[in-house]
């Protein structure tokens, strides 16, 4: 580490932002269990230290990387060479007052779909199985089911690339199938207001068990994994199916580069067998794309997002070329 960047982090840690974790491996904040050191890693409490974090970076030009837990990740063997800011159990207040539920970023997505179904509150059962936190579900537009949580979304707090606090309402979101405008514009989202439709909770919580089951019987659960790795798009669907299929179809399942390999339960997943680097699975990434392209003749896009050692955070496929 540069001598004036250790010095900028050392200030760093004398100011008021949370827990802070000098050299912290990454590996142990996604769920893919890759990744080297970042130089810090912050976990707030509450918004003032976040704004205090942001503007002391933007300042002094520290790379800054936020996330939740880590699900839809990939990082470099190396770490990062800056600051990480994660949004978890500390910053996962929830409220719920009538049919609005108001919560932070780091709320465990599976969390608020539970107590929307003890509420009453219907529009969440597609979210129950996956294992992220609605900050990153609400950049993506996540989901399941074809489905997205920016339906439900009302207005949002974020702190924009100035570091200054702003409101938005759902259309200023721009959300499209597991996109929106907050991707592309270094806004860090901190709260999130959703609209509920009224429901019964008996009958959402059946349609969130039978969700569950589905998904124990359809995707690997014990080898560490990122989720789909591959984006799904309606115009795929239309032509050639879902990605897990066109990969099986390509004759993939179970290929292997180092330690990474393609299920062989649910093609779109890549597991981590013990100790995969991240070449790893850029290379098997970059070898399934190249396949599905020749056999089949469609280009596949990345959902999950690499994160480089210098702090910029893309989908795979456009960081393919720097890395293998």
């Amino acid at each position: 580490m540069p001598h004036s960047l250790r010095q900028k982090l050392s200030d760093l840690g004398t100011l008021e932002v949370g827990k802070i974790f000098p050299n912290e491996p990454l590996n142990r904040h996604c769920s893919w269990q890759i990744g080297g050191p970042a130089d810090l890693l912050v976990e707030p409490e509450n918004i003032d230290q976040i704004l205090t974090l942001v503007t002391f970076v933007r300042n002094n030009q520290i790379p800054l990387v936020v996330i939740g837990q880590g699900t839809n990740l990939l990082f470099d063997d190396a770490g990062l060479r800056g600051v990480v800011l994660k949004l978890g159990a500390d910053f996962s207040q929830l409220e719920v007052v009538g049919n609005i539920m108001t919560a932070d970023a780091g709320l465990w997505v599976p969390q608020l779909a539970r107590r929307a179904m003890q509420a009453g509150l219907a529009g969440f059962e597609h979210c129950i199985g996956i294992p992220g936190t609605l900050g990153g579900l609400v950049m993506m537009n996540g989901g399941s089911h074809r489905k997205g949580i920016g339906e439900t979304v009302r207005r949002l707090w974020v702190v924009d690339i100035q570091g200054k606090l702003q409101v938005l309402n759902q259309a200023d979101c721009g959300f499209s199938y597991r996109s929106s405008v907050l991707q592309g514009r270094g806004d860090i989202l901190l709260r999130v207001e959703l609209e509920c439709s009224p429901g019964q909770s008996g009958k959402i919580r059946r349609e969130m068990l039978a969700d569950l089951r589905e998904r124990r019987l359809k995707f690997p659960r014990k080898t560490p994994n990122c989720g789909s790795v591959f984006l799904s798009t309606t115009e795929m669907h239309k032509t050639v199916g879902p990605p897990g299929q066109i990969i099986e179809e390509a004759g993939l399942k179970g290929t292997r580069i180092g330690m990474a390999e393609v299920s062989d339960q649910h093609a779109n997943f890549i597991l981590n067998l013990g100790g995969a680097s991240s070449t790893d699975v850029l290379k098997l990434i970059k070898y399934v794309r190249r396949t599905v392209q020749q056999k089949i003749g469609f280009e596949l896009h990345c959902e999950v997002r690499y994160v480089s050692t210098q702090g910029v955070v893309e989908p795979v496929n456009l960081a393919l070329k720097a890395n293998c």
